[in-house]
């Protein structure tokens, strides 16, 4: 669960990480009583990634013009979510921005260091541009000066930004949490560093070891619906939908890019999962593969979904296992499956008569030997599918979803 931006700033500033002066914001006759000094920027605290572009962030410079640009924020909805707080913050003047973050990596169930001398960029697609450092022991500030080293940064810079790195790791661990990120770290033409912006992303099941965290929680959850908390604030690790193609991915991008091109191919997407994180559920330290096996089998339980699209792309750990646990997913009889689930969920809900049908789309030709494999399986059924281009995965997928003559 991700918690709102002044919420995060809040834990900033216990931290001794520099952020601006701000002040919240629950109406706009609040910027009469402001206490702190114009130019102000006024920001929507909501979930979407891309405010500014919408409008939910504006500059002003007068308390008249703040009353109004905060009278049409507070009407402003957002990927479908109006604020019901907004957050005056000081104007500050740039010099430099960059992105640093520690996130918890499950694919080696260790937390890791990123950083990069571009700001507004996608950790988990940022590819060579993202610099990053595994803390493999007990933390010490040669972790961050290490990574401010990888970064470019020297002298008085590199200090500073290792000295935040530092305080985030700490806020990381104390805290229990799955992700601590600043986007951008800003730096001015004196050398001073703000957080101007930051994310925070609670972790579900250590939340009742901190009180505090959990009350943060309770004021997000209080407005919305559990679907709304799965998708607007789970980052699509497992997006609840209701539709017919259920689809596995091994990165928020590669989910999301996938559900809107199978939305817009006149598709129903169903429950998605990112194969990237572990499951909520999930009470040790688990695999890649161990995660692809149990979404296989999470969504054959569903009866809703007809057909699964697996996007891959890039590469993944134990590729050379990866086409083993999908042949093994369609060797277990129904029975094997249900039992499954029902052991290691809980879950009632299980499909009562076929598999729903595997659209496999592998992109890159470090997936060349998995195709081939897969493409054996094919003469042994006819509910498979394997691809490399991501279109015609989507366009065949929806296609299966839409045969009338398929029946659960």
């Amino acid at each position: 669960m991700d918690l709102l931006e002044y919420q995060v700033k809040e834990l900033f500033s216990e931290m001794g990480i520099p952020v601006l002066p701000s002040q919240r914001i629950d109406h706009p006759a609040d910027l009469k009583r402001l206490k702190i000094r114009y130019p102000i920027v006024l920001k929507s605290q909501v979930h979407a990634a891309e405010r500014q572009k919408a409008g939910g962030v504006r500059i002003v410079e007068t308390t008249i013009d703040a009353i109004a640009a905060a009278q049409t924020i507070f009407n402003l909805t957002i990927w479908g979510e109006l604020p019901e707080v907004l957050l005056a913050e000081s104007k500050y003047d740039a010099d430099q921005e960059f992105y640093l973050a520690v996130v918890l990596d499950t694919a080696v169930c260790r937390p890791v260091l990123l950083g990069c001398k571009e700001a507004d960029i996608d950790w988990e697609s940022a590819g060579e541009k993202m610099q990053y450092v595994v803390v493999e022991q007990e933390f010490s500030p040669f972790y961050a000066r290490r990574l401010a080293l990888k970064m470019g940064l020297q002298g008085a810079l590199m200090l500073s930004v290792s000295s935040v790195l530092e305080k985030m790791y700490q806020l990381f661990v104390q805290k229990d949490l799955d992700l601590v990120e600043i986007n951008p770290l800003a730096v001015s033409a004196s050398g001073q560093v703000m957080a101007l912006n930051g994310k925070v992303r609670v972790n579900e099941r250590a939340i009742n070891r901190h009180p505090e965290m959990a009350q943060m929680a309770a004021k997000i959850v209080s407005r919305h619906t559990s679907s709304q908390i799965n998708g607007i604030l789970g980052d699509w690790d497992a997006a609840a939908i209701h539709g017919k193609i259920g689809i596995l991915g091994n990165g928020t991008g590669s989910v999301l890019t996938t559900l809107d091109l199978v939305a817009n191919a006149g598709g129903k997407p169903g429950v998605c999962f990112n194969l990237r994180h572990a499951f909520l559920t999930d009470t040790a330290p688990t695999t890649f593969l161990g995660r692809l096996d149990t979404g296989l089998k999470m969504l054959a339980a569903d009866k809703s979904i007809q057909v699964i699209l697996i996007n891959f792309l890039g590469t993944i750990p134990q590729l050379a296992e990866m086409p083993e646990v999908i042949a093994n997913f369609w060797q277990q009889d129904n029975s094997e499956i249900k039992s499954s689930i029902l052991s290691s969920s809980g879950s009632r809900s299980h499909r009562g008569v076929s598999l729903p049908r595997l659209v496999v789309r592998l992109a890159g030709s470090e997936f060349n030997a998995a195709r081939q494999y897969l493409a054996t399986l094919k003469t042994q059924s006819d509910v498979l599918i394997v691809v490399e281009n991501l279109d015609t995965a989507v366009a065949e997928a929806v296609r299966l979803a839409k045969l009338t003559a398929y029946r659960k």
